[in-house]
């Protein structure tokens, strides 16, 4: 199979579909693999990285979406890159398709087999590729919280873990799921006084396991 990574074009999206090192795997499995040139440069990783992985480097996304029987990207295919997707080409990637009917409408219409990472689902009923970015999105959900508590950037001058003679912020995690295990995480780790509302009793002991008397 001829595996297309092309360079995420979203606002703000720095990401990459596959890493040198994904390449590498991909290749030792007897696939070829087809990136973007500088597709990989919002993480660090240069053409070379990629050529040196086994890759071959296109000039462009067209090249990519043309030649690659799948395509693997990290978010939504935009309006230009839908337009390049044909029948029988397969999309791996988050797709994100509940408020986004245009997207919808324009992966039904391409014909391609369309795979969103967040529906991959493991015998367990787990969600093995949605459980990483859940960890990251709780652990940043804290980390933005504390920035955004300074008082130049409107908050109450509220420093989380407090300091000697002033006590500590009071954090509430509504769920202990992925995200908010992750963010109780952090906030525990930053020294904040931390609250998780979660209704599942099993779901509480587990936490308790995990955090003891910290929550």
């Amino acid at each position: 199979m001829l595996i297309g990574v092309p360079k995420e074009i979203k606002t703000h999206e720095y990401r990459v579909g596959m890493t040198p090192a994904s390449v590498r795997e991909a290749v030792h499995h007897g696939h070829d693999v087809l990136v973007e040139t500088s597709a990989g440069a919002g993480i660090g990783a240069s053409d070379e990285d990629y050529r040196a992985a086994g890759a071959k480097i296109a000039d462009s996304a067209r090249e990519v979406f043309e030649k690659a029987d799948m395509i693997v990207k990290v978010k939504e295919p935009q309006a230009s890159e839908r337009r390049m997707l044909r029948e029988g080409q397969v999309l791996f990637t988050y797709l994100h398709l509940a408020p986004d009917p245009e997207q919808t409408r324009d992966l039904v219409d391409s014909g391609a087999v369309c795979i969103a990472y967040e529906t991959v689902t493991a015998d367990d009923g787990s969600l093995p590729l949605l459980a990483p970015m859940s960890q990251v999105a709780g652990r940043m959900s804290i980390q933005a919280a504390a920035y955004c508590l300074e008082k130049e950037r409107g908050g109450m001058g509220v420093l989380l873990g407090g300091v000697p003679g002033v006590k500590p912020a009071r954090v509430c995690v509504i769920g202990g799921g992925v995200v908010g295990e992750h963010a109780a995480t952090m906030a525990v780790g930053m020294g904040a006084d931390v609250t998780i509302l979660e209704k599942s009793a099993p779901r509480m002991q587990d936490l308790e396991r995990t955090f003891g008397g910290a929550v």
